[in-house]
């Protein structure tokens, strides 16, 4: 969080922010070791939400606007708010350079391979109480075979899973994955899979480090194994 943006935040939410997708870099460590390329955000969706669409109100709702003015759960964050001018410079200098470097990383692979699966990672609390949810849309941003081999994958490890169950994809997954030779698929991660109950229910920044927290990277890193191993027998096949 940049410090000119936090100051201007309420003292609890300086603490903590809820529905922040809570150390998904640590989690996710092995996707390298696999072969898949990894592009992660760097700061909070509280400062610029990478997962909507330019479109007005710019600030406003957590669920539809890009720069949230409340919580998820209708909390006003903001002791001051930003100016139009603020939201812009923020929308300038955090949600473009992100989006233009993806658009690079997905090409690059396209050029060299003809097709890309993309998987946008994020991680929840509340609205739903299922293990995991992937959404692509009701399906039109991927194949049904590949959210079938990744829920399939995922219910291997012991994850209870659905589809389009309220996190149907934001906005990364219906942009990119409506576009040619990419198919795009959300993998939501309910907290509690990977984070204490403890962690959870306090009011600060949760601690990634536990053996709960290991245990589940493990497992992650075993579903997504086999993921690749499917995928890439599929596309042999074609």
């Amino acid at each position: 969080m940049p410090p000119q943006i936090e100051t201007a935040f309420t003292e609890q939410h300086r603490r903590t922010l809820p529905n922040s997708d809570w150390h998904l870099q640590p989690l996710y460590q092995f996707l390298s070791e696999l072969g898949i390329t990894v592009m992660q955000a760097n700061y909070s969706r509280y400062v610029v939400d990478l997962n909507r669409a330019i479109k007005p109100p710019l600030f406003g709702s957590f669920w539809t606007a890009i720069v949230p003015e409340q919580t998820a759960f209708k909390q006003p964050i903001y002791l001051q708010k930003p100016t139009a001018a603020a939201v812009k410079e923020r929308i300038d200098r955090y949600y473009r350079p992100y989006h233009q470097k993806l658009t690079e990383l997905l090409n690059d692979a396209i050029a060299h391979h003809g097709k890309v699966y993309l998987f946008d990672l994020h991680s929840f609390m509340g609205l739903i109480t299922d293990d995991i949810c992937l959404g692509n849309a009701n399906g039109t941003t991927c194949s049904e075979k590949l959210i079938n081999i990744v829920e399939e994958s995922l219910k291997k490890q012991t994850y209870q899973v659905v589809q389009n169950k309220v996190f149907t994809g934001g906005y990364i997954t219906r942009h990119y994955g409506l576009q040619p030779n990419v198919e795009a698929l959300q993998i939501e991660l309910r907290y509690t899979n990977y984070l204490s109950d403890e962690q959870i229910e306090s009011e600060a920044i949760p601690s990634w480090r536990g053996d709960k927290f290991e245990q589940a990277k493990q497992k992650l890193k075993a579903a997504f194994a086999e993921i690749i191993r499917q995928v890439k027998s599929e596309t042999e096949n074609l």
